[in-house]
This record gives C-alpha cells, structure tokens and sequence, in this order.
C-alpha cells in the first residue's frame, strides 16, 4: 500500500510517540508498502519519504491548529491509499488515539477543577479537534488499550465497529533481562545504589506521572527499606522538597532525563509508576521486558496487560495500596516471579507483531 503518516515530529531518538511514529514507519517500509511521512519536523531517512510543512511556531494552539490545516492541505495532494494520523489533524483514515482522551485525561489530570481548564485555549483546541475526529464516521480509531477504548465509546457514542484496540509493541533484544549483570551492575555501582531494592520512577511531567503519590508511599512503606530512583523530563526542586517533608530525601535519587532507559531498567529492581492517566504507558512495556515487575495504577492502560504479573493498585491516589505493593516486593522471591511473569507478557507484544497487526487494520480501514 501507499500510507501517508501524519506527525508533528519524525525525529530519530526522541521518544514517546515519535519514537513509536519512527518504529511503526520503518516496519511498515520493510513490509513492502510506500510510506509517506507528513511532518512539520523530521529526520531524513532512506526507507520513507519525508514531507515537511510550514506552521507557526510558539504558541501551541496556533501550532497545532496550523499542522492541522497544514496536513490537511498535503494529504489533499497525496496519492496515498491510506492516511494514519498520529496527531489530531483534520482528514485521515485512521486516527491512533495515542494520547487517549483528552476529556478523561483532564478529569483525572485536574479532578473537580477540570470544567474550568476547558477555558484554557490549549485544552479548548484539543478538545474541539478531538471532537471534530470522534464525530467524522469516516474515520477509524486505533486505541492504544481497552481501557482508552471504552472512554471514547462511552464519551463520545461512537459505534463499536469504528474503534479497534492494537496496543505499542517492545524491541525485546533492546530491553531483556541479561542485561542486569551487565550494564545494570554498572550503573547501579556508579549511582552508589546500595544492597535495597530499588523502584524506578520513570517519566517525564512529574505531577501527572504521579510522583507525589510515590513519594509519600516510599514514606509509608517502611523506614530505609527501599530506594527511590526518578528518571525523567521536570523541574526537581519541588519534589526534593517534598521528599524532605516526608523524611525519605536521602533514599531518593534524581536523574534527570535520560534519552536511553535500557541501562536504568537493567539497575533497578521494579518499575513504580502510580500515574493519574496514560494511555498505555511504553515505560511499564519496556520495563516487562527489562524483567521487572511493574508496580502501576488503573489508570495506566498497559496495567490491563500486567494485572496478573504485576502490582496493579486501581485507584492513582490510594497511597496506602502502592505502599503496601513496595513493601510485598521487598521479598526478592515475590520480585524474581513476577519479573518473569512480565517477561512473557512483554514476549507476546513483540514490533514484529503489532506491526503486522496495525497493518491489517490499515488494510480494513481501505476496504
């Protein structure tokens, strides 16, 4: 086929959704079909073309609502048999609801305050375009998760047939367990881990990820019992000052960004990650396949994924049920069978596969 991929950014070594955008292109490309990329900023790359647009830079609703016009305009004059979109643009066969809903995220992300963020002209632009998606019967919607699936079709009332879940895949060499003796051992020497376990708090934009939560069940779950690692893109000083509050700052490390977590999956001994919405959530994917168990909430929607081989607390602000996974996982006989069992769950969601799977719902989206 001849599929246009629509992204704001397609750039080698970011992450988050670039990062999957970039995966999901090239995969595609070496399945055979043309793949086309519409983008504002890309990396060149043999495999895909790369078509760049112009949009206004700065302020994000104008940005966004220029890629919008912007891509329409391209895909106008594509000869594309199949439009995916991984942005909120106007026309696409297929739009990857990567972010979820905006909707939900707002009710979960700014609780009883959310009505009025609706003003904010950020979440206005966002909310109206993915309105202008969710009610367009001509196009289908790949959910990242059941969960995010049942939200939009509950939200919006959109018929079952328009909706269809084909979850991230993990690059199972990339992340597998026979890296903690090396890297792992590593790392952990460098950072002055010492002899407790150690959870990973990873990702960026700390307060939706829910590091408070973590912090204050670090403090619950028992004195000098575990270390608190966090990874990730945010300002730290509030949260140091936090953890001083709570009397856990000298268990808790901040690293800052890092553009590899391979080698940080490979040191810790769980992933923690109690965050208050993600659609999926590539860090607890990656992590199962590191082989650690995942300590996660229910509003994350790879924890449908690991409810059987994983800490699944259902409620982001239950601190008391996330104290009371870490102190379970200071026993290294519970840690070392749910690591495996998250291994296997990571083994079924290979790229090879999901790719295979997003195509054939490319193909159905065609006919």
């Amino acid at each position: 086929m001849r599929i246009a991929l629509v992204i704001e950014r397609f750039e080698a070594g970011s992450g988050g959704a670039e990062a999957v955008a970039w995966t999901i292109a090239h995969g595609l490309a070496r399945l055979g079909d043309q793949v086309e990329v519409i983008a504002r900023r890309a990396d060149d790359s043999p495999e895909v073309a790369v078509r760049r647009v112009a949009v206004p830079r700065g302020w994000q609703p104008l940005r966004v609502l220029g890629f919008s016009a912007a891509a329409a305009r391209a895909i106008a004059g594509s000869r594309a048999d199949c439009v995916l979109s991984f942005s909120r643009t106007r026309r696409q066969h297929v739009y990857r609801a990567g972010a979820g809903s905006h909707a939900d995220y707002m009710e979960r992300r700014y609780g009883r305050l959310h009505h009025a963020w609706r003003f904010s002209p950020r979440h206005a632009v966002l909310l109206a375009a993915e309105r202008r998606i969710f009610r367009d019967p001509r196009q289908r919607v790949l959910c990242l998760s059941e969960m995010v699936r049942s939200e939009i079709q509950r939200r919006y009332q959109l018929p079952a047939e328009r909706l269809t879940v084909v979850r991230n895949g993990v690059d199972l060499e990339r992340f597998h367990p026979r890296n903690r003796a090396g890297s792992g051992a590593k790392l952990r020497a460098r950072l002055g881990a010492s002899n407790l376990p150690v959870w990973l708090f990873a990702g960026s934009g700390f307060k939706r990820k829910g590091l408070d939560t973590a912090l204050r069940a670090l403090a619950r779950s028992g004195p000098s019992a575990s270390e608190l690692w966090v990874a990730g893109r945010d300002a730290p000083a509030r949260w140091q000052r936090l953890a001083r509050r709570l009397g856990v700052a000298s268990r808790v490390s901040f690293l800052g960004f890092r553009a590899d977590l391979a080698p940080v999956y490979a040191a810790a001994d769980a992933l923690f990650l109690p965050s208050r919405y993600d659609a999926f959530g590539n860090v607890c994917l990656e992590a199962a396949a590191a082989g650690l168990p995942v300590v996660t909430s229910g509003a994350v929607g790879a924890a449908e994924l690991l409810r059987d081989s994983g800490g699944v607390v259902a409620d982001p602000e239950d601190v008391t049920g996330f104290a009371r996974e870490l102190e379970r996982l200071q026993e290294p006989a519970l840690r070392a069978r749910r690591a495996a069992d998250s291994r296997k769950v990571a083994e079924t969601l290979s790229w090879d596969r999901q790719i295979d799977v997003l195509r054939t719902e490319l193909e159905r989206a065609v006919a």
